[in-house]
């Protein structure tokens, strides 16, 4: 932004390693990464440059990275990993060698544009307990065209604990006064390049050495910044470019899904609290996955006196999918014909369906809000028309058409705009939920799983 390039900082910022993890990381991203470090940042304030490789196989990786890289006019070691140990232990290997007052986190396929990294030690400099990330501009792993990232996306996460990027909220653009080259608060971050105060990032924990390999630490690391006392920003004048890649190169030892769901289950027992059930409900296979000792990062969250995950809700994620107050969350199930509400995994604007009860959560988790809303993660039920079919749109909050009455006597959920009830299914499709007039039918009697209905609803 042109407002971004007139901006001046102070002189005396402090100084950042830069850590680089990389595992049979091509030649040609890995030295791009390397050299756009070097070329584009400020020398007195570039520490050191710490690449650490993960046990990669591919033989230009050993001695000739070493030779290469001795050659530069910046200081740049090569660390090694003895056995592949995934990104969360690579990169503790390498903060913990690193000398700069602060560590900035890069994957090994970025590019640093001019005047990345001024802004981003700035915020540091200002607040030690502000970790920040760059806007991630996308290089394409195609073409390799560089395009830029947006400043009106921030991160957040959905049931599943995946990270998402969503519109950055109106209440953050009013706290910015318009001023878009201020810094973004963002409750959670991609987690691939961040920089952080090397003490603060002692003092909060580092990351959780229980996790493997990759996933979840992002979520984990963003919660315990907000919940015990830090802020995380992504600072807009900064920019980086990442290649994204279509799907990952390397194989994760024991299969991707047993360490995510391992990782996710730890970040959610330790910070989480109630509202971990969004998640083993929606992914109930979690709940069998052996996620070890986390005595001592229970122990972390008491001994930095950390707030709870409401709060994390009240105040950092008010947006988030996860209604703060709701009455029920799991099936919801018809009397008549024994089948449940299922999602079909549809998009907005698309229909909600009914399907044989299957119990394993996923599609067929609904939640029924304080606000009397009838969630599946950020889409609610809506109706438009008498007798139409039931939709899924963005929850919107604002009542209408996404209001519903639940009668725990009667079982009904009474559409209110419309004055009719969800019935099983529409005239022309078994398939399709729609309202229709009340008329006390089996096929308008819907079961709440695990539903707590206050005595005034």
């Amino acid at each position: 932004m042109e407002r971004c390039k007139t901006k001046v900082y102070p002189d005396n910022l402090p100084t950042t390693s830069v850590v680089i993890v990389f595992h049979n990381e091509a030649w040609s991203t890995l030295l791009r990464t390397v050299h756009s470090v070097i070329n584009r940042s400020p020398r007195q304030m570039l520490e050191e440059i710490i690449l650490v490789d993960d046990a990669s196989e591919r033989d230009f990786l050993k001695r000739p990275l070493e030779n290469y890289v001795k050659k530069l006019k910046v200081p740049v070691y090569v660390i090694r990993m003895e056995q592949r140990s995934g990104l969360i232990r690579a990169r503790l290997k390498g903060a913990a060698a690193s000398k700069g007052q602060v560590i900035t986190f890069l994957d090994a396929h970025c590019e640093c544009t001019v005047g990345w990294l001024e802004p981003l030690l700035a915020r540091i400099k200002a607040d030690r307990r502000t970790v920040v990330c760059p806007i991630i501009d996308v290089i394409s792993d195609d073409t390799f065209e560089y395009m830029a990232g947006s400043d009106m996306t921030y991160g957040g996460f959905n049931w599943k604990l995946n990270f998402r990027w969503y519109p950055v909220p109106q209440r953050e653009m009013d706290r910015r006064k318009g001023d878009r080259t201020l810094p973004v608060r963002t409750p959670t971050m991609a987690g691939g390049l961040f920089s952080i105060d090397r003490n603060y990032f002692q003092e909060i924990g580092t990351y959780d050495a229980g996790m493997d390999i990759w996933g979840g630490e992002n979520l984990e690391i963003s919660f315990r910044i907000w919940q015990c006392g830090g802020t995380l920003e992504i600072v807009t004048c900064s920019h980086v470019g990442h290649v994204f890649r279509k799907a990952t190169p390397y194989t994760f030892p024991g299969g991707t899904g047993q360490i995510i769901n391992k990782n996710n289950r730890r970040l959610a027992e330790v910070w989480m609290d109630e509202f971990k059930n969004f998640f083993y409900i929606i992914s109930p296979g979690v709940t069998k996955v052996d996620y070890g000792d986390i005595s001592s990062r229970a122990g972390l969250r008491q001994k930095l006196q950390c707030k709870p995950f409401s709060w994390y809700l009240e105040n950092v994620y008010p947006d988030s999918q996860i209604p703060r107050h709701y009455f029920s969350l799991g099936e919801i199930r018809n009397v008549e014909t024994n089948q449940c509400l299922d999602n079909m995994a549809r998009k907005e604007n698309e229909k909600v369906g009914i399907f044989n009860c299957h119990g394993m959560g996923g599609n067929q988790v609904f939640s029924y809000t304080a606000n009397k809303e009838i969630r599946t993660d950020d889409l609610c039920l809506d109706v438009s028309k008498l007798n139409g079919p039931v939709t899924m749109l963005k929850c919107h909050h604002l009542k209408g058409n996404q209001l519903w009455e639940y009668d725990p006597v009667k079982l009904t959920l009474l559409h209110v705009n419309s004055n009719q009830c969800l019935d099983k299914a529409t005239e022309d499709d078994s398939q399709v939920p729609s309202i229709r007039d009340c008329n006390g039918n089996r096929s308008q009697q819907w079961l709440l799983r695990n539903v707590t209905l206050p005595e005034t609803l």
